[in-house]
Parts: C-alpha cells; structure tokens; sequence
C-alpha cells in the first residue's frame, strides 16, 4: 500500500490551483470575463466545480490567481526576532523579496493577471483588496517585530509603506516588460524610498 506523504499531498493540492488559475486565465483572455462559468473553468481543469470552490471562493480570485500569502516561515520569524542586519529598510526588503517569490513563482500567471486586469478594469479593485488583505496580515508581523526592535513609526503606517514598496516593484516589473523575475526591482524600490526618506 502506498503512503502520501504531507509533502505530496501539498504539491498535489498545489498543481490542483495552478491547474484552476491557468483554466480561469486561458478562458477569459480568449473569450471575456462575463462569457466564462466557474463550470467551464472546472471543467478545462479537469475538477468538479465542488472542487474549484475548495480553492477559489469566487471566478474573480481564480482568473486574478489569488490565494493566501505563502510567507517562508523562517524568513518571517527572523524578521519579527528584529533581523537578519537589525535595521529596518534592508530588513523590510529582505521580507518583501520572499513575500514576492511566493506570490510570483509563476511569472506568466502574473503577467496574464496584468493581462485580464487591462481588459476588465473592474477587477483591478478585486486585486487591490487582496492586496489589503495582505497588508494587514503583514502589519500582524511588523506589530511582533515591533516588540523585538522598535520600529521607525507604527505597524500600521509601516505596513502601508510595505505596500506601497510592493506597487513600485510592480510598476517597475510592468515598464520593464514584465520579465521572469519581479524581485529584481525590488532593490531599487527600496533606494528610492531610501532617497525620499534621506531628502
């Protein structure tokens, strides 16, 4: 008899998502947000639409590819410890680099994000409350880290600066032509917020 492991069943529930968010993209990038069911989008994926609801709790989440922030567990206990250098900024972006590479470990699902977002504005609200969402889970861990090291002003107003580092690399990601590889704008996000604090 054959075990699965956690392991496998997390990379089987895993594929099983991506399998979803490629459906939902495909379909609406070639015939439109309102011309797509969540049954045509199950059934392109090859699960019942039972099964896309455990995933996805609207069409909007599935086609925009959201889900909950996937935070290294290390890398977030570290920085609410007050590291890994002790200071703020460089810190701050060491945590956004691994807040990006779980949010973008699929390059060309985020570009066809950007891609539905174009052609159906009304979803661009969808996706900032996600990110909102995201935000006031990362000001729980600035409010931790706060504790350890007193932080330059308040998690609240930390957490939206974090957001707004994370919209720049974005933006910076979209003029460059969207490559495989957001976190590479990162850094510069951070120098200039560094320039502006510095002004």
């Amino acid at each position: 008899m054959t075990t699965t492991t956690p392991g496998l069943r997390a990379r089987q529930k895993q594929a099983r998502a991506d399998a979803i968010v490629d459906a939902a993209q495909r379909l609406v990038l070639a015939h439109g947000f309102d011309a797509v069911t969540v049954e045509a989008i199950a059934e392109e994926a090859g699960v019942s639409p039972r099964t896309f609801f455990n995933y996805f709790d609207t069409k909007d989440a599935a086609v925009l590819g959201h889900r909950e922030l996937d935070l290294d567990e290390q890398v977030a206990a570290e920085f609410v410890a007050g590291g890994p250098t002790g200071r703020f900024l460089p810190d701050l972006e060491v945590l956004l680099q691994a807040v990006l590479e779980g949010v973008t470990a699929h390059p060309e699902r985020g570009e066809r994000a950007f891609r539905v977002m174009e052609a159906e504005p009304r979803l661009v609200a969808r996706h900032l409350g996600w990110l909102e969402a995201h935000r006031a889970q990362l000001e729980t861990l600035l409010a931790q880290r706060h504790l350890a090291r007193p932080l330059p002003a308040g998690p609240a107003f930390c957490s939206h600066l974090l957001l707004t580092l994370v919209r720049a690399t974005g933006e910076r990601w979209d003029a460059a032509g969207r490559g495989p590889d957001i976190t590479e704008h990162l850094h510069a996000a951070v120098a200039d917020l560094a320039a502006v604090a510095d002004a």
